[in-house]
């Protein structure tokens, strides 16, 4: 009787643990049985794509935090309307794109191990990659989100005409503080902004380097419509992952209110001139905030979705 009470004890403890793991915890080993070629897979194919064009890295970057800044990174931006209304819907994410590149991912991985990965987790990889194939750091992803079955139209991410007080509490109320700010800014060292976008910056912005202005104004006119061209975000190296965008706040040109506004007299100015004149502070930095924000609300556990077809909640199998 107390051989059995023992071995009844133990097994309870690794149920117990292995519970805890399965609901609250992600792992970069999450998938090392079930799908152990997937990062290769995920690799493989954002290479292909970016090597032919170069702009999908930003895209799928941007896809990320646009994703995950809606109740966590579930991949509830992927959905297409259906049971739900999409979260593609909301104005902030009108102009994100990507979508096709998950899902010739999720293709391929769905043929080397079907069922097994969620569309969150291939999105997070993806992120990862965008940032490495173009130069910038790598990071060891924590794996094992699971995706939404639901999506929400509240987008409360701050936008290109912020000022820094509304950048910081936007990123605080996310847990996110000035350091992880100001580090994540620095995707827009690659991407691409509309005319719309930036007009009301380069002509009516006090704090904006004169010469950087007219330039973009050659292409942006006054009278044109919101899309009539697009300007990169760090003229400097527009398709490499470096800290150039840094360099270009310092000088007065970010191209973005909510870029400029990162150095401008405020608390996160001396970030923005460390990071100017130390790249592997910047790498460092933004990787380590990278995996907080992909630490935002995830979903795990046994009961979780995985989702087949990234853009539908009808095809998905559970943990």
């Amino acid at each position: 009787m107390a051989f059995f009470s023992k071995s009844f004890f133990t097994i309870a403890v690794l149920l117990s643990l292995l519970s805890c793991t399965a609901h609250g915890q992600l792992s970069p080993n999450f998938y090392s049985n079930s799908c152990p070629n997937l990062e290769s897979i995920v690799g493989s194919v954002m290479s292909q794509i970016t090597s032919r064009n170069p702009s999908m890295a930003a895209a799928i970057l941007r896809l990320f935090f646009h994703d995950c800044f809606v109740n966590g990174c579930d991949a509830s931006l992927l959905l297409d309307d259906g049971p739900v209304v999409s979260e593609k819907r909301a104005p902030p994410n009108l102009s994100v794109r990507g979508y096709e590149v998950i899902d010739a991912i999720k293709s391929r991985v769905e043929a080397a191990c079907r069922g097994q990965v969620s569309c969150a987790d291939i999105l997070a990889l993806a992120a990862r990659d965008s940032v490495r194939l173009l130069g910038g750091p790598s990071w060891s992803v924590p794996l094992g989100r699971t995706d939404s079955t639901s999506a929400s139209l509240n987008v409360d991410l701050p936008g290109p005409d912020s000022n820094i007080g509304g950048l910081i509490k936007a990123f605080n109320d996310k847990g996110l503080d000035a350091r992880d700010l100001t580090a994540l800014s620095g995707a827009h060292t690659i991407g691409q902004a509309t005319c719309g976008i930036f007009r009301n910056r380069i002509y009516n912005d006090a704090n904006i380097d004169r010469n950087y202005a007219f330039l973009r104004q050659q292409t942006c006119p006054m009278g044109a419509g919101p899309n009539f061209n697009l300007a990169p975000l760090d003229a400097t190296s527009p398709n490499r992952f470096d800290n150039a965008y840094y360099k270009n706040l310092v000088k007065r040109k970010g191209l973005l209110h909510s870029d400029q506004e990162l150095f401008n007299n405020g608390p996160t100015d001396w970030l923005v001139r460390l990071y100017s004149r130390n790249p592997a502070a910047f790498a460092n930095d933004f990787a380590n905030a990278m995996i907080k924000v992909g630490n935002l609300s995830p979903s795990t556990g046994w009961s979780g979705t995985r989702r087949s077809n990234c853009r539908s909640v009808k095809f998905s199998s559970r943990y």
